[in-house]
């Protein structure tokens, strides 16, 4: 049994490769690490964390941490929700639009972006995910470097990653914020934003805040 395992969990489109070099990172700082991937169009958020609740049932480690990319943050709040009894560990959000998303709400308006969200926005991308209690830490992280596909997209307030919003990135309930100058995708290939994932995991701080 190891004493601290990292779940990774991805965000809306792909399929987890993308946590690949922070994945590497956690690994270099002693953390064993777990990849969960899941559907995130066919499938809604609540429906994927019946399955994450499976998944970290199945891991062997005295403390089980989550580290979690944009949508992948929503799947969190709907497993403390629905599995309040998970056992000690952190959580750290990437990017995650704990508010909404504006993006995904200009997406939405349209009959294709219906269908390329797909099942995401059920209490998801478009609000109403569960509220946190708070009784496990969480730690949020935002970029505000804007590059990404919601540059071309109208409504996102300012500051934000070029996808998400600072503002959407703030949880009732969250131990600590963070941001970082960085693209919605860059916060995964950030030293930085790793550097201080790996802060929260083991203080419940972060040395930005």
């Amino acid at each position: 049994m190891s004493e601290e395992t990292v779940v990774l969990i991805h965000g809306l489109w792909v399929n987890g490769m993308d946590m690949s070099l922070l994945k590497y990172r956690l690994g270099q700082a002693g953390y064993e690490t777990a990849q969960f991937s899941y559907n995130s169009v066919r499938h809604s958020p609540l429906e994927n964390a019946v399955e994450l609740n499976a998944f970290a049932k199945s891991i062997a480690a005295d403390r089980v941490h989550f580290v979690c990319h944009s949508l992948g943050g929503i799947l969190i709040r709907h497993l403390f929700h629905e599995y309040p009894q998970q056992g000690p560990g952190r959580v750290v959000t990437l990017g995650t639009p704990h508010t909404h998303s504006s993006a995904a709400r200009q997406l939405a308006r349209f009959f294709a972006g219906e269908f390329i969200l797909g099942k995401s926005t059920e209490r998801g991308l478009l609000g109403r995910a569960p509220p946190w209690d708070g009784r496990h830490e969480l730690g949020s992280i935002a970029g505000n470097f804007r590059l990404g596909l919601g540059m071309f997209m109208p409504g996102i307030p300012a500051p934000n990653d070029g996808t998400v919003a600072v503002e959407e990135t703030r949880l009732d309930g969250m131990k600590a914020h963070c941001v970082l100058n960085a693209s919605h995708f860059g916060l995964l290939l950030s030293k930085q934003a790793a550097d201080h994932t790996i802060d929260f995991l083991h203080t419940g701080c972060f040395s930005c805040a």
